[in-house]
């Protein structure tokens, strides 16, 4: 389940899934990019990866793409099953705060924020 480098496991499975060990970054944070087919230096770079690092995470992904793609895509759907939670969460939240009106004494905040709104909604 694990790659070994140096007597190490470089890839572990933690309670975030798949991890790069000696780090908080899974192994579908680095699939994102390589669906994307953002090219392996760029991938260390972003994530600031040692070159032995991103080699054991590649190197983890091809050995194992099915499990790995198969988890991959779990994440992504409970990511996307979350962002709607919150999206609709949020919407009802900013419709209750939008219908509130301005605090005594700050009227004139209240309509100088309104007039901004406006007009970035305008250039939009």
């Amino acid at each position: 389940m694990t790659s070994v480098f140096h007597n190490q496991p470089a890839i572990i499975r933690t309670e975030r899934g798949l991890t790069i060990s000696g780090t908080r970054i899974t192994l579908y944070d680095v699939m994102d990019y390589v669906t994307a087919q953002y090219p392996p230096k760029f991938i260390r770079s972003l994530f600031d990866l040692t070159e032995e690092q991103i080699k054991a995470a590649l190197s983890y992904i091809e050995a194992n793409r099915s499990e790995v793609e198969e988890e991959y895509q779990l994440v992504l759907k409970q990511s996307e099953e979350n962002r709607q939670y919150w999206e609709e969460r949020n919407r009802e939240h900013f419709a209750r705060v939008a219908a509130m009106s301005p605090k005594p004494g700050r009227e004139v905040l209240w309509a100088k924020l309104q007039e901004q709104k406006a007009r970035h909604e305008l250039e939009a």
